[in-house]
């Protein structure tokens, strides 16, 4: 019996659909990760039930992928996806098969899948059925492609930015014919959704071994066909030699922003159809990289770009420079700000209007603006009395 909790919660599936007179296994990355003792957040089930025979077996289903013969099974709150064994017909267009075909047979399931590693099925008893030798590629470290690796990337040209994204969670390396036919069938990476792509890269942007991943796209040429980093390959390389580890995703982007946009960030992040909050992320941190670069840690600087800026640009800068992370200064200074916004101030545009009788409007922006860059230059404390004085001394009241 597997002695893992999300397995067990399972079992009950794989069994009610045996007891039915139908296969059913573990199958995929979680087989894979339980064998390499990671950590597992998903369970898939493939069956020879067909979709229908599937909603009968169990009370509680939804329609997930039903033409492609996913039903998701709800049980005490949680849910297993459970999919027909099956083939796939001709990628007409790279990216999705023509036409899916229902089977009776485990084997020809799982040799339509991309990788040795993520072709080995599991019992409920815990034996492992491994046609396609995956679990000594996982011994070696090896990602190998289940078949002909051309065949592979043809059918779906998005298992190539997954072949780099498994060396970077893995540490992994590519057999040599997968990687030949990464070089060979890149321009198909062209026919690929631009959402897809992200998703692949933020995984590969998130993982311990992001070096690894990065240098395989510019190994292989897949960077020409990645929005914004055609003919980028020395800066990926560059990148790539630094001591990423200590990054998150975000805080890679500013650092591959800075490196490779060429002063377009805007244009560059939503040429990866990043969503508008994140680009203005990934933007700001950028923009306080530069403005450290030019003006250092100043507190009003601190101050205009917040701390989450802040350390994405710490962060980003201590890789850079190849030194430890400061993160813990720049946080330290952070908190010693005498004020951490404009609402912290004690003073407000009514008490400028009272302070004048002028109406409101621009003016009394422009006011406090000056006031929040004396106060973070320690030119005035942040009192009322020293801010009506400050401005009566600046002609502004």
């Amino acid at each position: 019996m597997i002695d893992h909790p999300f397995f067990k919660e399972a079992l009950p599936i794989i069994q009610a659909l045996e007891e039915s007179g139908h296969e059913a296994y573990f199958v995929g990355g979680a087989v894979r990760d339980l064998l390499l003792h990671r950590p597992i957040h998903d369970i898939d089930i493939a069956t020879s039930a067909l979709p229908n025979e599937v909603k009968t077996i169990f009370m509680h289903t939804i329609d997930v992928g039903i033409e492609h013969g996913t039903i998701l099974v709800l049980r005490d709150g949680c849910g297993f996806e459970v999919t027909t064994f099956r083939t796939e017909s001709e990628y007409s267009d790279f990216r999705r098969p023509d036409e899916v075909k229902f089977v009776r047979s485990l084997h020809d399931d799982l040799k339509r899948r991309d990788f040795t590693m993520n072709a080995i099925a599991m019992t409920a008893e815990g034996k492992l059925i491994d046609p396609f030798n995956g679990q000594p590629d996982l011994t070696k470290g090896i990602i190998r492609t289940v078949g002909d690796a051309s065949e592979r990337f043809s059918e779906d040209a998005l298992r190539m930015m997954r072949a780099a994204r498994f060396m970077s969670q893995l540490s992994f390396e590519l057999d040599p014919k997968t990687c030949k036919a990464l070089v060979d069938h890149a321009p198909l990476l062209s026919h690929i959704a631009v959402e897809r792509k992200l998703n692949e890269m933020d995984k590969l942007l998130s993982a311990p071994d992001k070096a690894a991943g990065l240098s395989i796209i510019a190994q292989t040429g897949l960077y020409a066909f990645l929005p914004g980093l055609a003919g980028q390959k020395k800066t990926i390389e560059r990148i790539a030699a630094l001591q990423l580890q200590p990054l998150s995703v975000n805080q890679m982007w500013i650092l591959i922003v800075y490196e490779a946009a060429a002063g377009d960030i805007t244009n560059f992040l939503r040429g990866w159809r990043m969503s508008s909050r994140r680009v203005k992320r990934i933007e700001k941190g950028v923009r306080t990289l530069n403005r450290v670069l030019t003006e250092g840690w100043t507190d009003l600087l601190l101050y205009e770009m917040q701390l989450e800026a802040a350390v994405d640009c710490a962060e980003a800068m201590a890789v850079l420079d190849g030194r430890p992370s400061f993160s813990k200064d720049i946080i330290s200074r952070w908190h010693a700000l005498p004020i951490k916004s404009r609402s912290d101030l004690n003073a407000t545009g009514s008490d400028l209007m009272e302070w004048t009788g002028k109406p409101r409007g621009a003016w009394i922006k422009e006011c406090l603006e000056l006031v929040e860059k004396a106060i973070m230059n320690r030119e005035i404390n942040n009192t009322k009395e020293q801010i009506k004085e400050f401005l009566l001394s600046c002609s502004r009241l």
